[in-house]
């Protein structure tokens, strides 16, 4: 018999609030399929091209980072990686898919230059992405970057099958290195707020005390 996820990958958290009417509406609205694996890639392209990149909207409180909160800002202020990847993984819960979440540090990070000088470093820390159960085993989804900015970048957009690991695009289209994975953080089944934020403390001293990460014209 094929061994079961752990029921907390299918149950909503306070992060990943798949009970919520928001979460469940775009959860039936965008997850069009007759498998949970064809459902759960419908899911995985509407998180990742309805929603742009952007990592400027990011504030230090746990309010901010719940998977309902994201639908309702909505797609013009865009979203973070930790957003995205966090949206998929509650809407595919609302559909009966486990989830989690997977945490990593990485160099390199696409279209971030901005952020980095603003940083002072080229290190992305707690860089999201999500993990689904399709198939009996659990597959790596990465909706980060809309296809619109992958275009605007040079870089092919990371498609998702629901069969293959979709992690990152490791090299652009001239073969330079994009993306360079350096610390796993593990999985988990919501948001590791605390640990995240107090990484994010520690490499970033420049917006600290600030309490969010810098906006476009900041600093």
């Amino acid at each position: 018999m094929t061994e079961q996820p752990d029921r907390a990958y299918l149950e909503p958290n306070a992060f990943v609030d798949s009970d919520h009417p928001a979460v469940l509406a775009y959860a039936e609205t965008k997850g069009v399929g007759e498998t949970p694996r064809e459902r759960a890639v419908a899911l995985y392209y509407a998180v990742r091209d309805e929603f742009r990149y952007s990592p400027w909207h990011v504030r230090f409180v746990p309010e901010a980072f719940t998977a309902s909160g994201v639908l309702e800002r909505g797609p013009v202020e865009g979203a973070h990686c930790v957003d995205k990847a966090n949206l998929l993984a509650a809407v595919a819960r609302a559909l009966g898919v486990p989830s989690r979440l997977h945490f990593a540090n990485v160099r390199n990070h696409i279209g971030t230059a901005s952020l980095e000088r603003k940083l002072g470093t080229d290190l992305l820390v707690y860089h999201g992405y999500c993990e689904l159960w399709l198939e009996g085993r659990w597959v790596a989804a990465t909706p980060a970057f809309n296809a619109q900015l992958c275009a605007r970048l040079g870089v092919a957009p990371l498609d998702f099958d629901g069969r293959e690991d979709s992690v990152f695009q490791e090299y652009d289209a001239q073969a330079g290195r994009f993306m360079e994975y350096v610390t796993d953080h593990g999985h988990h089944p919501d948001i590791p707020f605390e640990a995240m934020v107090a990484a994010w403390r520690r490499h970033y001293p420049s917006i600290a005390s600030t309490g969010r990460w810098p906006k476009p014209g900041q600093g």
